[in-house]
C-alpha cells in the first residue's frame, strides 16, 4: 500500500499484520511531524519501492515472511545508505537486539510500545539519535554481566555499548543516570584501555574482541 505525503518526515512501515499495520499507519499520520509514505507486508515488497517512496525512517518488524527483518536491513542500507531503520519486536532477545544494530538498526522497540513510544522512537531517530524502549535498554545493560571479558569496567562496557547503538552522550548520560561528564570521563578511560583516538574504531574494536 503506498500512501503519499508532503509531511517533513517520510516513515515507511514494514509489518506482516495488516491490522497492525494499518493501526501504525493512523498513528503516525495523525502525528504533524510524520507522514507514512508506504506500508508493506514485506521487505522484499519495501525493497521494490524504496527507490520511489524515498523514505527517511523504515519502521520494520524483525520477523517476517520471506526475508527477515535483519537480513532486510542490509539490503535496505545497501539501497538507501542514509534511510534510518527501527525495529519491532515481541522478543526480548539480546542476540536479535545486538545482530540487528551490528547490521544498521538505529533504534529497537517492543511491538506493545504505545502511541507516545512510537512517537518518541521516531522523534528521537529524526533528530539524529537512537532509540530503545526502556525494556530493551534494561535488556542491554543486564547483558554487560555476561560480555564484559575484563578489559574494561562494567560502567565503561556500558558506555562503549550505547556508543555502539547511536546513543549521544546526554542519552547515555540518563540512561545511565550518571552525568554528561562522568559519560566522558568513561569514553576517555575506553580509548585508552583500547589503545584508540576514535569512537569508530573503540566500538570496532569492542565488536571484534567481544567485549560488547
Amino acid at each position: 500500500m503506498k500512501i503519499r505525503t508532503s509531511l517533513k518526515k517520510r516513515i515507511a512501515l514494514v509489518e506482516d499484520d495488516s491490522d497492525l499495520r494499518n493501526s501504525y499507519t493512523l498513528m503516525i499520520n495523525s502525528a504533524p511531524e510524520f507522514g507514512v509514505v508506504g506500508a508493506y507486508s514485506s521487505c522484499e515488497e519495501c525493497l521494490k519501492d524504496i527507490s520511489h517512496a524515498k523514505p527517511d525512517i523504515v519502521l520494520m518488524d524483525i520477523n517476517l515472511p520471506g526475508m527477515n527483518g535483519i537480513d532486510g536491513i542490509k539490503l535496505l542500507k545497501a539501497r538507501d545508505p542514509f534511510v534510518d531503520i527501527i525495529m519491532m519486536t515481541v522478543h526480548d532477545d539480546s542476540h536479535l537486539v545486538f545482530n540487528a544494530f551490528k547490521a544498521g538498526a538505529c533504534g529497537y522497540i517492543s511491538k506493545n510500545a504505545d502511541y507516545t513510544e512510537v512517537l518518541r522512537s521516531l522523534s528521537n531517530t529524526a533528530k539524529g539519535g537512537a532509540h530503545m524502549s526502556s525494556k530493551i535498554a534494561r535488556l542491554v545493560v543486564e547483558t554487560f554481566h555476561v560480555r564484559n571479558n575484563g578489559l574494561l569496567a562494567r560502567k565503561e562496557t556500558q558506555v562503549l555499548l550505547f556508543l555502539s547503538v547511536g546513543k549521544t552522550y546526554t542519552q547515555i548520560a540518563d540512561e545511565m543516570a550518571i552525568s554528561k561528564e562522568t559519560v566522558k570521563t568513561h569514553i576517555k578511560n575506553i580509548y585508552r584501555k583500547l589503545g584508540v583516538n576514535r569512537k569508530s574504531d573503540a566500538i570496532e574494536k569492542g565488536w571484534a574482541e567481544h567485549i560488547i
